[in-house]
């Protein structure tokens, strides 16, 4: 036997047996047991894991010695450079494929978080991070050691090419809910307010469940001013079990929100408290409005999605979904394209599918992502083709928009689990107009930067 060949080809030399697994090291079978214990610990979970943590320290040792492979052959900046002054690569080609070989070169930095309140920084795992819509601050949801999520805010402007240092602050409110979607607001000016949705955790003593809420946040709660200043909580809806949130920039819905419950789309008016309801078949889990005009996207745990113009009046049945469009599982985040003809979207089964809405078809599709049961955003970076999504399996992966070939699959600088998926951010800005480009990526207590230049 070749001694080159991976662990997987040498495994299927050897016959299966019901029962037993064959380790290609040892050369020998072993006896599996359908749960963990305390004499044979040797079980298809364990197996599996095993695989994956070898697969990852692999992939990163790989990284760390600069041996990354190109995603497509012959791919440098000198052969690009080339047949671009000879006429034979469009501009529109060059400049997507340059962005190719950037994120293929991306390494990654540690970042040093300060924070005004030394018991902050460091102390509890990354949940989500949100950047605004300049990239200038990003918001965060913590997990807190006793349950629990707390809230802060990263200032990303101390982030320079040589220095990676970022500040974060905290502040006076924390929810022992489970935090399920986050979005960034405006009442005032961009993005001045954040709203969340959350509901509570299954308790102990076996209530199922307890009522949720939302809530909006001023963004001047996290500062390094006093906190006798700081003003308290805009306002909290308290609603049924929440999913999704999504916050309306269209001046025909000015101040409305919505929050995606169970079996139900609730859009509110912050300012008037006017409420608006409409009945859907199955849980909304994500939700996106469009900025060209007031319609709200919604995608559900039936693999439905449909869209939901909130000028009408709610009517009994179904007559009120305008555009509707079907995955094969729960669908757990969309995304509206800038020129709002196109919708991105991915589902429970791993699938990322591109839609025409005017034609209510699937023009493309992205292969390689993972995903069981979790709810798991997608990034799209339209001004450079790129779309990014963080597996179920902790590996963030790169396509290109245009040709839905895969650039790069990035593995997690933790070991992989349920706790530990990363959560990232994508800019060419990152801190504002003169910022740094790059990917953020936030894992348990740690946050990274990968350079994108």
């Amino acid at each position: 036997e070749d001694p080159s060949s991976s662990s997987s080809m040498q495994i299927s030399v050897a016959p299966e047996l019901p029962g037993f697994y064959y380790d290609p090291e040892k050369n020998r079978y072993f006896r599996l047991l359908p749960g963990h214990n305390n004499h044979n610990p040797l079980t298809k979970d364990s197996i599996q894991h095993k695989a994956m943590e070898c697969k990852r320290l692999r992939l990163l040792e790989e990284e760390e010695k600069q041996n990354q492979k190109t995603a497509r052959a012959g791919l440098n900046s000198s052969v690009l450079l080339q047949k671009r002054q000879l006429g034979s690569l469009s501009s529109t080609t060059y400049c997507r494929l340059v962005h190719e070989l950037k994120v293929n070169c991306m390494q990654r930095r540690k970042i040093e978080i300060h924070s005004p309140d030394s018991s902050v920084a460091g102390t509890n795992n990354f949940k989500i991070i949100v950047a605004d819509v300049a990239c200038e601050r990003i918001f965060t949801v913590n997990d807190v050691e006793h349950g629990g999520c707390k809230y802060g805010i990263i200032n990303l402007s101390g982030l320079g090419k040589e220095s990676l240092t970022v500040e974060m602050y905290d502040n006076l409110y924390f929810t022992n809910r489970k935090v399920n979607s986050v979005c960034w607001a405006s009442l005032t000016h961009p993005d001045s307010h954040f709203s969340l949705t959350h509901f509570s955790k299954l308790c102990l003593m076996g209530i199922a469940e307890t009522p949720g809420c939302a809530s909006l946040l001023p963004a001047s709660l996290f500062s390094s001013t006093n906190p006798g200043d700081r003003p308290g909580m805009l306002c909290s809806f308290k609603i049924s079990t929440a999913w999704s949130c999504a916050w309306c920039l269209n001046p025909q819905a000015d101040n409305c929100f919505s929050t995606g419950l169970t079996r139900r789309v609730l859009v509110t008016n912050v300012v008037t408290g006017h409420r608006q309801t409409f009945g859907t078949s199955s849980d909304v889990l994500a939700q996106q409005f469009a900025t060209q005009t007031p319609v709200l996207y919604n995608g559900c745990r039936s693999g439905e999605i449909f869209s939901i113009d909130v000028r009408q009046r709610n009517r009994k049945g179904q007559s009120w979904k305008a555009i509707r469009l079907f995955h094969g599982s729960a669908v757990t985040s969309i995304h509206l394209m800038e020129a709002e003809h196109y919708l991105m979207a991915a589902d429970m089964a791993g699938k990322i599918k591109l839609w025409d809405l005017r034609t209510a078809k699937s023009v493309k599709q992205y292969k390689g992502h993972h995903n069981e049961y979790a709810l798991l955003p997608l990034h799209v970076n339209e001004e450079e083709g790129l779309l990014i999504a963080v597996g179920q399996d902790c590996y963030t992966r790169i396509w290109s928009l245009q040709d839905t070939h895969l650039l790069r699959t990035i593995p997690s600088p933790h070991p992989s689990s349920k706790d530990a998926i990363p959560s990232v951010v994508f800019s060419s800005r990152l801190g504002g107009s003169r910022g740094v480009p790059g990917l953020l990526m936030a894992v348990k207590q740690d946050l990274y930067h990968f350079s994108y230049n």
